[in-house]
């Protein structure tokens, strides 16, 4: 007959087993997530960027036509 303890023992060993399966497959998913975050705010940084200078340009066009005028 197994030892009480021991049985008690395999079966928290076997629940800590399926929690570090359940964190790591946590983790992978947060890894990925952050990822496409990370790609997201590269591409919202590059188009404020753009934006900017386009702003910029409008600007100094006003500029321009305000003292031909």
């Amino acid at each position: 007959m197994i030892d009480p303890q021991l049985k008690s023992l395999a079966v928290k060993i076997n629940d800590l087993i399926q929690l570090c399966e359940q964190l790591e497959g946590e983790n992978r998913t947060l890894k990925f997530e952050a990822a496409d975050w990370m790609e997201e705010r590269e591409q919202l940084v590059e188009k404020t960027e753009v934006a900017r200078r386009k702003v910029e340009s409008m600007i100094v066009r006003l500029k321009a036509l305000e003292q031909d005028s």
